[in-house]
Formats: structure tokens, sequence, C-alpha cells
């Protein structure tokens, strides 16, 4: 199941949100052989994403792993089609994406949901190291691989929350010149 929640946060809570990335630098890390442009998350606000979850989700949650993330026009064009199957040694339950910068597009743009040709919309749950790696390196950006199911599109305060094993990416590939800023978190029922 797919949610989303609109204006997630209070108006006095998201601008804390919005001044703490606006006062620290975007670091960029590469993972693999993708560069992300990340500012750590703040364990306060996992804290509180975690018990807001729980309340939604109706079951404790615990966060695996979280952190603002930035794309725009230049900085992380790829489409980079995939399932978070594995996030720091563990298999989460779902994933979330958080918008925080203003929409400045007015076309289609948010978080894509995929298909794709052999696998479907999921990551099969026996899937070997070596097909999930290939389709990582080589099916990522192959967009004949893919259909595109849907969009969830772009709100500034908009929280959606999938199932991690599907398919899924940023939409478009790129982003706009200020940036779209954004909070992702993997987490798994306890």
């Amino acid at each position: 199941m797919i949610y989303i929640k609109d204006n997630f946060l209070d108006k006095k809570f998201f601008k804390q949100l919005e001044n703490y990335l606006k006062s620290n630098e975007w670091q960029k890390k590469i993972v693999g052989e993708k560069d992300f442009y990340i500012q750590p998350s703040i364990p306060d606000f996992d804290s509180y994403m975690e018990s807001m979850l729980g309340i939604i989700e109706q079951k404790d949650v615990k966060n695996i792993l979280s952190f603002f993330r930035k794309s725009t026009d230049e900085l992380d064009t790829t489409w980079r089609i995939h399932s978070d199957l594995n996030i720091d040694g563990q298999k989460p339950d779902r994933a979330l994406v958080y918008y925080i910068s203003p929409r400045e597009k007015e076309d289609l743009h948010g978080t894509a949901l995929w298909e794709h040709v052999i696998y479907g919309d999921t990551i099969p749950k026996g899937i070997s190291n070596e097909d999930y790696d290939k389709m990582i390196k080589i099916d990522a950006e192959n967009l004949d691989m893919w259909r595109l199911s849907s969009v969830i599109g772009y709100n500034q305060n908009r929280l959606i929350s999938y199932p991690s094993a599907y398919f899924h990416s940023k939409y478009p590939n790129k982003s706009w010149k200020e940036g779209r800023e954004i909070f992702v978190m993997f987490y798994k029922y306890v």
C-alpha cells in the first residue's frame, strides 16, 4: 500500500526544518558509482518520524537509514530506477520520501513507480545478488527495460510511503535549478 500525507508538518516545525537545511552544506557522497548530495538527518527528527509513522501505520517502526537529499538540473541527474532491497545490511519494509523545497516546476514531477519488463513492479524476494547488481548498474538507466506505472506528484510538505520492494525513481531525472530537497527514510516494522 502507498499512502500520502499532505501538510505533514505544522508550519513552525516545517520552518525549523527549512532553516536547518539552509544553514548546512550539502555534501557529495558516492555510493557505488552514483553521486548523492546529502545532509545528515537530525536524531530528534528521526525519532519524531518513527513516532508519527507508528501512529499512522498502527505498529512500531524503526529507522534503518535516513538523510536529506538534493538534486538539481545539474546535480544527481540520472534516472537510477531501483528498489531498496538492502539498506545498511538490513531489509527495510518501507521507504518514504518527504518533499521539502517549494514546487518549482509546473509539469509533472515527483516520485515515479515503474514496472520492469522481466520482474514487474517489485523486486523478487529470491533475486540473486548478481541479478540485482546488474539491474542497478545496467537496467537502472535503460528506459527500454521499464514501463512508467505512475507518478506521485511533488508538493511541498507532502510525505509518501511505499513498500521498499517497489521499483521507483525521482521523476523526471532532472530537477530544477534551485533544487529538489527531500527527506528519505528506510524503515522496518518491529
